[in-house]
Parts: structure tokens; sequence; C-alpha cells
């Protein structure tokens, strides 16, 4: 069973940054099980749950939606089965709640239903 658990949110003020964290167990990255991609979503209040940033686990790339591009940057480190979400230049509309996911398999994706794994969450607020 995989499972995930993040940490890191807060409250800042815009322009401020804040790095997530999501320890990861259940699985091993060298097994035939392997995760292959891990991602960060979010969702602000009364709106669905949207791709941020995803990491190819084998190789280290990340891809980034266009609204966090040149301000977020997604890593991992192996040795401790950890994800990280670096987050600079925050601005209130990036408040939200963050959740750590992972997928077996496939391509780079950050649509939710493509993940099989997810974390509970950690609250991002930025304020004006």
């Amino acid at each position: 069973q995989v499972t995930l658990v993040e940490s890191g949110g807060g409250s800042v003020q815009a322009g401020g940054s804040l790095r997530l964290s999501c320890a990861a167990s259940g699985y091993s990255y060298r097994s035939s099980y392997s995760i292959y991609w891990m991602g960060w979503f979010r969702q602000a209040p009364g709106k669905e749950r949207e791709g941020v940033a995803a990491i190819y686990t084998g190789s280290g790339s990340g891809y980034y939606h266009d609204s966090v591009q040149g301000r977020f940057t997604i890593s991992q480190d192996n040795a401790k089965n950890t994800l990280y979400l670096q987050m600079n230049s925050l601005k209130p509309e990036d408040t939200g709640m963050y959740y750590c996911a992972a997928k077996r398999g496939g391509s780079f994706s950050l649509e939710t239903s493509e993940y099989n794994y997810w974390g509970q969450g950690t609250q991002v607020t930025v304020s004006s």
C-alpha cells in the first residue's frame, strides 16, 4: 500500500515562499512496482482540483502548469523517498489545499483521474 504524507503548508504574504514535502512509503523506486510519476495538485475552495507539477521519478525531469512555470520547482530525494515543491513568488491565487499524488506507468499527465495514490493535503494560504 502506497502512503503519501504532505507537510510544509502555511500562511504567507504575496511574494513569499514555501516548500512543501511529501513523504512516500510502501514502494521502491527499483522494484517492478515502481511509481513512475509523482505530482502536486491543488484545490481552491469551490474549484476543481488541478495539476500543478509532475516529475518523472526515473530521470527527475519536472513538468509544470503554465500558471506556475518559473515560480515553482518540483524535485525528489530518492534516498528519502520524498517529493518536494519549492514555491516562490507566491500569489493569492496560489491559495488552496495542496495534494501529493503518484501514478504507475504511463506518460506525463496533470489529470487527477490518472493518479492512483493521494495524500491528505496541506493548506497553503497566500494573502495580498
